[in-house]
Order: C-alpha cells, then structure tokens, then sequence
C-alpha cells in the first residue's frame, strides 16, 4: 500500500472515530444528566470494516534511523512475519530471498549458523559483515576473527536490516556494510505475555523457543529459552543447540533510558567431514568423520544510554561484549584419509583439539543533532568507537582417541598465541537538505590502532613470529539521495572501506610457509547507484555496484638462498566486482479475500581479478582475469504468493551459477575434493502460514522440493577442504502461539 493510500486510510479511520465519538457524546450525556432539550438527530451507522493487504514486502529504513543515517544507501528491512520462509532451520535462501545478491553458503542444514555475502566477499560465517543484534556487535573479534559465532534463533527475530557497503563509515570497518538482527519485543500494553514456536522435522527436528515479557510501570522486560535438536541429513550430523537472551529497560525519565541485554547461544555439532567429488556422485549423505566436533559458546552481554537531550539533539552510549569460546576437537585431513581403528594400537588416531577465547569489549558514543545551516536543513551523526580486543588462539592440541566430545589434551598445544588489538574510530555524516528533493551526505571516518600477535608457535623461530600489524586509515564517502516524488527515488554513493588483516592471515602452517612481516590490510571502495519506486501495487529497487578490493591475501612461491623453496604468505592482488541488482515485487492479482503477488530478486556480478599470482606445485601463477572465489556471476531467487483470508502459500525457485574455490579456477576438481568447480544449481522450496485471531499461527515447509542434491562451497579450511553437501529434501511444520 503506498503512502497516500495510508493517509488516505488513517484520515478514514480517524473521520470513523470522530463520528463515533460525536455520536456517542450525547448518549452518554443524557444517561448522566437526563433528557437533553437541545440535542442534534441521531442516526446509527451500519458497521465499516476495513481490510487490505500489504502490497510489497522489502521496506527501507528511513533517513534518520535511531541514531544512523540511511539517506543515499541501498537498505532493505524483511519483517519474518511477513514471509513465508522456514525459521526453524534458519533457511538463508528464503529469509533473504527478497535481497537480491545475497550468496548463501550452506555448509550444514543445521539450523545452527547463517553463512552470507555479497558483490563477491567471503560468505564464511558472514564475517564481511558488521554483524550486529539490536544494534549490538556480534562479531567475534573484528581484528583477529571477524566471524559471527553467536547464533540467535530466528523464532526470536522480528526483523532483518541489511545496510550495503557504503553504510561502512557509521558502522564500520567491513567491505559488506551491516546486518542486524532485530530481536523481538515484549507488548507494553500488558504486565505478562507469553509465547511459544514448536517445530518439528525431518532428520529428526526437534525445537522449541519459549519467550514472555510485559512492562510494569517504567519497566519493561523480555526473555526467551530456545532448545534445538537435529540428527541432520548426513550421517554423523548430530547437531543439539540452545539458546538464552533477556532485555531489561527502564525509562527514567520521557527523554532518559537504560537499556540492559544478555544474549548467548551455543551448540554442538557433529561434523560429518568432507567428501570427494566421487564420493558425493556415490551417496551425498555418506560421512567420512564420526568423530569431529564443532562447539562455539558464545555470550553478548550490552548496556545502552539513550538521552534525548533535546528536541534535536539526541546521545547513544553503548558498551558491549562478546565474550565466550570456539572449540573443535576433530581428525583435520582430506576426504581421502580414513579415520580407522589401527590394527597395530587398537585405537583410533589422536584427535587435534583447538580452542579460541574470545574477549572483545567495545565502547561507543554516537551523538545525533538536527539543525539549519542559513535555510538548509542538516541532520549531523557523529560519534566515537573503542575497541580492546584480546583473542586467545590455541591450536593443534594432541586430544584423545575416544569418539565423544572431549577437549581433553595428551600433548600440549602447538600454537598457543594472543592476539592483542587497540583501536579508536572517529567518525561524521552529515546530511544537508539541499531542497525538498534533493539530500547529499558527505562523511568521514578516522581509524588507529594497532594489533600485536605473541605467543609460541613449537616448529616456528621464536624470532619470526611477534608481528605488530598498524591500522591507520582516513576513510571519506558520500551519499546522496533525489526523490523524484513521493513514489520514486535515486540514490547513490562512493564510500571508502578496508578490512583488517586477521588471525587466519598470519600464522604459518607449517615450517615451509612464512610471513610477510609487511602484511597491509585490505582496503577500496564501495560504490553504487540506483533508483528505489513503488507504483500502485509494483515495487522495484535497482542498484549498479562496483567494489574494488585491495591487497587480497594469499600464497607465493620463493626462493632461499640456498636454492630451496618455500611457501610466503603476502598481499597477493586486486579485486574488482561489478554488477547489478535488481528486486521487482507486485500484485498480479487482488479481491476482497485473494491476492496472488510475485517477485524476482536477481543479480549479476562479474567478480575478477585485476592483477595478482599465487601459487601453483611448483611455481607462480597469474590469476589475472580468473573469477573470485565463490563468487557466482548469477544469482536469482524468484517466487509465487497466493493469499487467502489469513492464509498464504509461496512457492520459490533459486538458481546459483558456477563457482570456484580457488583463484586459480582449477576446471576439474582434485582427487580429494578440496579444489575444482562448484557447479550451478537451481532449487524449489515450498512454504505455507497460516494465522489465526486469537494468537496461533501454523507454518510448513518442504526444502528442496525436488530433492536436489548439490553443495554451494569447496572451504579452504574450517570445516575442512572437499565437498560439503547441502541437504535434499526435508519438511518442517512450526506451531506458534501467543498469548
């Protein structure tokens, strides 16, 4: 429904009110003081009754967000109420179905994790991305391990914000802009309200969220208790998780609140292992691993300050953690290696056990103040972030023979190492109303620190391995936005970004490999441009994007001066994607009880190498002009909504082309697996809700409805290299009910 006809429909509303109340002025008049001698005619009203559909799904943050600027970005906010999508597995290809662009690495059906990217980043744990819960920093460590270990339920969120690259001077330091999960909130009309989601399914689903919340005077709380169980599609793909958050908020005053959060998930995972390409051609659910384990536990505790210390101007002070731990204890080897009992000890091989700490506390002050410049409106965003982040990484532990989860040692760690980061960002973004069309906002953000690795590495020189990495970067950009009327706008803008150099980046692997003690983190540019409409009932969003990417890391071949060789890890090259994306959402058909709508939510990215070498056995190969790593040149989601009453059923169709998984592009894949092409694949996913009026609501789902058998990714580590097949078929049915 676009504005007008909202006005339209709250003038209507309002007049109906009015005419009500006038009515029922003289009525209750007369039962307080009698027969009225002077009264005007009375006339009852049949009874009107309003009803009507949301046209489009995709909405934008407006200009002023809180205390962020959105005017000139290319946003999109998904309400999960509003989608027929399967929450309980987390299904990123249907939850961001209607965001065109967004590469979807499904390494596990799980449910545990969302691994996504964009314009050709790194979908691993989605760490090109500020990821963030309530506006709360989720990442593990921004400096070391920018993954995103916490894992909230999706049961829980009441809505998705993904803010692209030029949003990278507010937020912060990542290429792929920000994503924030917006957790749902308690109904402040009553003391105790209460809600339960039940989902069960195949390969043995089996979860639960439990929330309740309420206000009590200038109190207002919300809790949930999430348990989830899965013997996933793979054998040995046990997954069992859990998950706690709860909000306090007291509201001292109309212009003064505080705000306390404690989030936490953990799970623990089964890993199935990798498998060769013949061996996924034999039977994809097959394992190669029955004794891997992935277990992060991860907490998110923030208190927020928000002052209204005026009508114009208004201070957020947030501080924030994520503390907790990454653990995995597994047999680390190709698809090809067995994992047997041995004949000659009776046992299984010792299992390596790897543990990272995580202590990441961040401090920011964001002040936001309107005010006129002569006669032009400006709206200023300034602010002030502080990061200390400490990340303990202990690794190649020698564990045990058993095959539970055990994180017990028989050896002593290998690597045992701390890395240490300080850093401060300033940053401004200023938006001036040039007319009542037109808004330019020009910003800038200043970054300084310094991270510092120590610790011991047992088959490295002692003398190699401290490594101080600087981060000292002025980052300018500018946004603008032209609203050619109130349906239609243009928007646009160039935004420099960098990504720090992180943990994985600097520590050899092994004797042969070393490190440029000059390592320099990645830094470009994001630019896009586009024009955002909604006519009648048709939504379409289109953006042109071009992000350059710099000082890619990778592996080179040198030469001692011995004559022998060995593996140097450095900046290896450029990186250029371009693209378009476009959304186009509409109503094909509409009565008083049906409407049918669709949507086509397509990209095309050309992501290429500019200029680099890497290597290859033995010698250096250019990789000029080789596509980026998984980074698909097409990607097109596309789907049917029928509607009826409260009833809604949508059927989707996904398609991904080809990718690779190494900037070589190797074409046929490697005996074991680890590299080669990811080929295209196109799916169908089936979902249903339906809502009743005192608080039920059913939701079903069938995945994969032609029992596709594909995998999106060949990992060049965790979880391991070779193939990671995605799961066929399965069906979910999800039972909600508040009250």
């Amino acid at each position: 429904m676009k504005n007008r006809e909202r006005i339209r429909l709250w003038l209507f509303s309002l007049a109906v009110c009015l005419t009500g109340n006038l009515i029922a002025q003289p009525f209750t008049q007369r039962l307080a003081y009698g027969p009225l001698t002077d009264s005007l005619p009375s006339r009852t009203l049949n009874q009107v009754t309003v009803k009507g559909f949301r046209p489009t799904v995709v909405e934008s943050l407006p200009a002023v967000h809180g205390t962020y600027l959105m005017s000139g970005k290319r946003n999109e906010v998904i309400r999960l109420a509003d989608i027929d999508a399967n929450v309980a597995d987390k299904s990123p290809r249907q939850l961001f179905a209607r965001i065109p662009g967004v590469f979807v690495y499904d390494m596990d059906g799980t449910g545990n994790q969302i691994n996504i990217a964009t314009r050709g980043l790194d979908p691993h744990r989605s760490w090109e991305n500020n990821i963030r819960q309530n506006g709360i920093i989720t990442n593990s460590d921004m400096y070391g391990y920018p993954a995103s270990h916490y894992s909230p339920p999706m049961e829980s969120i009441n809505r998705i914000e993904l803010v692209r690259g030029t949003a990278s001077l507010q937020y912060g330091a990542q290429f792929g802009g920000m994503l924030n999960y917006v957790t749902k909130s308690a109904d402040t009309t009553r003391q105790f309200g209460f809600e339960t989601v039940n989902s069960v399914g195949s390969y043995g689903l089996l979860s639960t969220y439990n929330a309740v919340g309420g206000r009590v005077g200038k109190w207002t709380y919300y809790a949930y208790y999430y348990r989830r169980h899965s013997n996933g599609y793979r054998e040995n793909s046990r997954s069992d998780a859990n998950a706690q958050f709860g909000r306090l908020q007291y509201q001292a005053t109309k212009r003064l609140g505080f705000t306390a959060e404690l989030g936490r998930s953990t799970y623990n995972y089964q890993i199935p292992g990798p498998l060769t390409d013949a061996m996924f051609a034999q039977d994809p659910r097959q394992s190669t691993r029955s004794r891997n384990y992935f277990n992060p536990d991860i907490y998110i505790p923030s208190l927020k300050t928000d002052w209204q210390l005026s009508d114009r101007t208004r201070l957020l002070w947030t501080v924030s953690a994520v503390l907790g731990a990454r653990n995995s204890v597994q047999l680390d080897a190709f698809a090809t290696v067995p994992d047997t009992i041995s004949r000659a000890t009776g046992q299984y091989k010792a299992r390596q056990v790897d543990i990272d700490n995580f202590n990441s506390y961040t401090s920011e002050w964001r002040l936001l103040h309107q005010y006129k410049l002569g006669n032009v409106g400006s709206v200023l965003a300034v602010g002030v972030q502080l990061m200390n982040n400490d990340l303990h990484r202990r690794q190649l532990g020698v564990g045990t023979t058993d095959t539970d989860f055990d994180l017990s040692l028989t050896s002593p760690f290998r690597r045992d190492l701390h890395y240490r980061t300080r850093n401060v960002a300033a940053f401004a973004e200023n938006q001036f109303h040039l007319t009542d069309r037109l808004t330019i906002s020009p910003g800038m953000r200043l970054e300084s620190g310094k991270t510092e690795m120590r610790g011991t590495i047992t088959y490295y020189a002692p003398e190699n391995l401290p490594t101080d990495i600087s981060h000292h970067f002025l980052l300018l950009g500018i946004n603008g936005e032209y609203r050619v009327n109130e349906s239609v706008k243009v928007y646009g803008g160039w935004s420099q970004a960098y990504r720090p150099v992180v943990f994985k980046d600097i520590i050899p692997a092994s004797v042969y490999e070393r490190i440029d003690k000059n390592l320099k983190d990645a830094y470009g540019y994001n630019a896009e441009m586009g024009i955002d409409g909604r006519w009648q009932t048709l939504h379409l969003n289109v953006t042109v994007f071009d992000l350059l990417y710099r000082n890619r890391l990778g592996t080179v071949l040198l030469t001692n001066t011995d004559g022998t060789n060995y593996i140097f890890r450095t900046n290896i090259g450029d990186s250029r994607s371009t693209g378009v994306e476009a959304l186009v959402e509409t109503q094909l058909v509409r009565t008083e009880r049906i409407m049918i709508s669709g949507f086509t939510s397509t990209a095309y990215n050309k992501a290429r190498y500019l200029k680099g070498q890497v290597s290859a056995g033995a010698e250096n190969r250019s990789v000029v002009g080789n596509q980026v790593e998984s980074a698909p040149e097409w990607t097109s989601r596309n789907g049917l909504t029928a509607r009826y009453g409260t009833t809604s059923l949508t059927l989707q169709y996904s398609y991904v082309s080809q990718t690779f998984s190494d900037a070589l592009n190797t074409p046929v894949a490697s005996a074991n697996g680890a590299v080669g092409p990811v080929s295209a694949y196109s799916l169908w996913d089936l979902n249903g809700t339906w809502h009743s009026k005192r608080g039920l609501t059913i939701r079903g789902s069938v995945n994969n409805l032609l029992n596709q058998q594909y995998f999106t990714k060949r990992p060049t580590f965790y979880p391991g290299p070779g193939v990671w097949p995605s799961d066929g078929r399965s069906a979910v049915l999800t039972v909600g009910l508040t009250i």
